[in-house]
Parts: structure tokens; C-alpha cells; sequence
């Protein structure tokens, strides 16, 4: 991880020529904003006397003091690849603070960090890597998405068939440009897919990462004259797209999940942080899969893991123990897809699962079978639930759940509900085509 002091941010700014700087932060529904200072301004930034009113940003929240400073963290900046070489952009990721000093209650990236500060409490240090998917499509005549491809390419193919295999390189070599480890990029299972999959790193910093990756995609893709997209579903009859997340904790360098003598080679926190989440992730799936498309993604046929389950042995449940790795064994969380906040995502997954140590939560047996080929009376016989079906359910799950709104704070637990309430009430009002295609002619 890259280290910087104001003087080394400075210099860099001066001798790399770069003319704009990006103050950049996270709302409560994950989507990157940002205020741009020339090079004059630099050193006012990064004395944090960067003011901006937020009253105009809805997913911020309405208070009485709508004022915010933005304090820039000094280890984020970093220079962009694909802008000119004279007159460069770089950027800065930013906390949010009251005009007061204290911290902005519904900055996503404070609510990540109150986690981490809770883990450290404890003796741990929380490392997540990310496994990220996104299609691919053509633009129109004016420059506008569509779900529009010429390639079939599947699981693993490569070109000519993967006709987008340039541009994955060119993300990927990007990426590494900019300060990411990437351990592997291949062709997903549906035509247009992708997945790139970056190394573990302590969590604020992948959750960092899972932004600028975001943006570097969908900059890369622009430059090959596509879109790229992260909607969970954006095209009906094949695989959606998720964000498998991998998560270990570690005490002195040594993963705490890895016990030889345990079963599955797992310690007893490991069973304990799978029991947290477990206990909690009907109310955090309206966090992890935040849009009402993400329930399209969780549908039967497409070996999606809507199951509350965990094994060692396929991808079916909800929780999977894979292979132990360089870093040993680590807890697979297959449900979360690219829409999600991922501050918040990671905040209550370090937050179930240290609730989870503390009140020693067991989890139930774990199911080594396909859970896929289930009857409903299996299902029944084993008690293994389903995560919410829609968002609507989701939310209903998340009101139920003390713990969701204790581990978010209650001003962006309060602002994240009411902006998916209203989500799910527009959508719920459309009249779709389908509706159109099936009834106007019948009745």
C-alpha cells in the first residue's frame, strides 16, 4: 500500500505536471462524487479547508447544516492512466466532516471505518479480495448504452471468440498502473461477461479499490467505444453479475480462521464470524444487493446462491469455504452483486461477524451437497431458508433487524431506507412490457 505525506503529494503534483485534482467521496448508496480544484488549490485541500454545501445531493440526507469539508486521505492519490500526459488528472478520496470537526454520520466510508476500528478492539485486522463482474455492450448512434453484443463467448474462452479481450487487457494493465495487485481476468459464463479479480487487502482499502475499479472500467470500455455495466441483470435468460467477496480475519500477520485441527481445517472464529452473518443476512441483503434488478440476478436456473447455507464442497449456498489459499482459509460470501455500497457492504459484514465472535454464534451444519437439486420438502427437512426475493423484502428484513441499523448509525440507516422505499415504489408503479406483451391484447 502506497504511502504519502502532504510534501510527497505536493512535489508529485509539481514535477508529474498534473493541473486538476479530484476530491472524490462516496454517497450512501455507493455512487462516486466528486469536486474538482486546479494545482493552486492543492495545498488548501489538503489542509481540508475544502467546503462544499450538500443540501443539492438527495442520497446525502437533508439536515439543518448542509455545509460538509471534505478531508482528503493522503495513501488514496493517485494519478489517472488514461488521461494526457500534459495537464494530468489525479484524485484524492475524501472523508466527509461536519463544519465542527466531527465526523459526517452517513459518510459511507466513516461507517466502514467505525467497523475497523471495532475489529481493532478486538486484536484483528479485516482483509477482503473481491471478485467483480460487468458486461460489455455497444453504444447506439448517439452514444447511448444498449444490451446490444456480437460476441458468444463463454465460461474461460478466449479470442477471437472473446471479442473483447483487448479491452479487459487494457483494464487490467490500467489497474496495475495504478497500484493493483490482479490475480486473475477471464471471460464469464454469459456472452458479454467479465470478471476481474483483485488481491485481498485490508478492508478500507479494497473497498477503495472496488470504486476506482468501477470507474477505471467503465472509462476503459468508453475508450474501446462500449459500455460497461454492473447492473446485476441486465439482460433476461442468462447469468447475472455478482461480487463474490473473500474475507479473513488476521491477528499479528496470522489468519485467524486457519486451524489445522479444526473442522475443515477452521478455527473456532471462523464458525463463530460465519454464524454472524448467517444470523443477520436476510437484513443485510437490502445493503449487499441494493436494486430492485438485483432480485432478477437471484432467481432458480442460474446457480445463484440464494440459499442462507454454507459448505465446503460447491458453489450452491450462500457461504462457501474454498481451498485454502497463500494466506489460508478465508470465508467466500457469494450473495453481493457490484450495485452494493461497498463501505457499507463490508461495514456489515466485519459487524455480523464480530457480533458473531463476541455472542460465540454457532452456526447450523453445514450442508455438503447440492443444494440446487433440494426439493421443497428437503429444504423443509434441513430448515435451510432463502434470502429476500425483492427488494420490497429485503427492506422488510433490514426494519426487523436491530443490529442493521446500529452497525450503518441511524441518520444513513434512516436516509438508505427511504431512498430504496421510494426505488421500490416507482418501480413498483411501471407498467412494463411484459404486462403489455401478456394482457393489452387479452383483456
Amino acid at each position: 500500500m502506497k504511502h504519502y505525506t502532504r510534501e510527497d503529494i505536493v512535489r508529485l503534483v509539481r514535477e508529474e505536471d498534473v493541473e486538476f485534482i479530484r476530491l472524490q467521496f462516496t454517497d450512501v448508496l455507493g455512487t462516486f462524487k466528486n469536486i474538482a480544484v486546479t494545482a493552486s488549490q492543492l495545498e488548501k485541500a489538503l489542509d481540508n479547508r475544502c467546503c462544499f454545501d450538500s443540501s443539492p445531493i438527495e442520497t446525502l440526507g437533508w439536515r439543518e447544516e448542509t455545509d460538509l469539508y471534505l478531508h482528503p486521505d493522503y495513501d488514496t492519490f493517485e494519478i489517472f492512466p488514461w488521461r494526457p500526459q500534459r495537464g494530468k488528472v489525479a484524485r484524492l478520496i475524501c472523508d466527509m466532516y461536519h463544519v465542527d470537526g466531527t465526523a459526517f454520520e452517513a459518510d459511507s466510508r466513516y461507517i466502514l471505518k467505525r467497523a475497523i476500528a471495532r475489529a481493532k478492539e478486538m486484536g484483528y485486522q479485516f482483509e477482503v479480495g473481491p471478485e467483480c463482474e460487468f458486461f460489455l455492450f455497444h453504444i447506439d448512434e448517439n452514444g447511448l448504452p444498449t444490451t446490444l453484443t456480437h460476441e458468444q463467448a463463454g465460461y474461460f474462452d478466449v479470442g477471437p471468440l472473446d471479442r473483447a479481450e483487448n479491452v479487459r487487457r487494457d483494464v487490467v494493465m490500467t489497474l496495475e498502473a495504478m497500484g493493483f495487485e490482479i490475480e486473475a481476468s477471464y471471460h464469464e459464463a454469459a456472452p458479454a461477461q467479465h470478471e476481474v479479480d483483485f488481491r485481498h487487502d485490508e478492508a478500507l482499502k479494497t473497498a477503495d479499490n472496488i470504486m476506482t475499479f468501477k470507474m477505471a472500467v467503465r472509462t476503459i470500455a468508453k475508450g474501446h467505444g462500449l459500455h460497461a455495466t454492473f447492473m446485476p441483470k441486465p439482460k433476461q435468460g442468462v447469468d447475472g453479475s455478482g461480487m463474490h467477496l473473500h474475507m479473513a480475519l488476521f491477528r499479528d500477520g496470522k489468519n485467524i480462521f486457519t486451524d489445522p485441527d479444526g473442522k475443515y481445517g477452521l478455527s473456532q472464529e471462523a464458525l463463530y464470524f460465519i454464524g454472524g452473518i448467517m444470523r443477520h443476512i436476510k437484513g443485510m441483503t437490502a445493503v449487499l444487493n441494493p436494486l430492485v434488478n438485483s432480485y432478477k440476478r437471484l432467481v432458480s436456473g442460474y446457480e445463484v446462491p440464494a440459499y442462507v447455507a454454507w459448505n465446503v464442497s460447491n458453489r450452491s449456498p450462500l457461504i462457501r469455504i474454498p481451498q485454502e489459499r497463500e494466506r489460508g482459509k478465508h470465508i467466500e460470501l457469494r450473495s453481493p452483486d457490484c450495485a452494493a455500497n461497498p463501505y457499507l457492504a463490508l461495514a456489515l459484514c466485519l459487524q455480523a461477524g464480530l457480533e458473531g465472535i463476541e455472542k460465540q454464534i454457532m452456526p447450523p451444519e453445514s450442508m455438503d451437497f447440492n443444494l440446487f437439486t433440494l426439493s421443497r420438502e428437503e429444504k423443509e427437512k434441513y430448515h435451510i431458508e432463502e434470502i429476500p426475493h425483492t427488494l420490497t423484502e429485503a427492506l422488510g428484513e433490514m426494519k426487523k433487524d436491530a443490529f442493521i441499523r446500529e452497525a450503518l448509525g441511524g441518520y444513513a440507516y434512516d436516509k438508505y431506507l427511504e431512498l430504496k422505499t421510494q426505488e421500490w415504489n416507482e418501480y413498483k408503479a411501471q407498467v412494463t412490457d411484459w404486462e403489455l406483451e401478456q394482457y393489452l391484447n387479452r383483456y
